[in-house]
């Protein structure tokens, strides 16, 4: 029986790992285990870094609903208890997007969190 030695399954693997580090720096695009060692990276950061997304958002959101709620005199923490106390289902992304986009909705909602409290 002849010796098989796997060429073109190596080939065809080194080329996958070769093609998904295509705009890595130096070496890491071109030598197969510097790319290797690349990909396991920046496949570990991109699983990471789609969770960590979630939480940057959230306090970018949450900033910006800050700001806007103090120059209408009242903090944060004030406009959400008045919120919930008023029975109001707005996420933190829709209230971010309505301080930047439309201020008079954001007043509204203000003046129903003061009314609740």
């Amino acid at each position: 029986m002849p010796r098989v030695k796997g060429g073109t399954t190596t080939r065809r693997r080194h080329k996958k790992v070769l093609k998904l580090t295509k705009g890595h720096r130096a070496t890491s695009h071109s030598l197969y285990k510097r790319a290797h060692e690349s990909m396991l990276h920046a496949l570990h950061y991109a699983y990471r870094d789609r969770r960590t997304r979630k939480r940057e958002m959230r306090r970018l959101w949450i900033a910006r609903i800050n700001a806007a709620a103090r120059e209408n005199g009242l903090p944060y923490n004030k406009l959400m208890h008045g919120l919930i106390q008023a029975g109001v289902t707005v996420d933190r992304k829709m209230l971010a997007e309505m301080a930047v986009m439309d201020s008079a909705a954001f007043t509204r909602m203000v003046e129903i969190a003061k009314g609740a409290q």
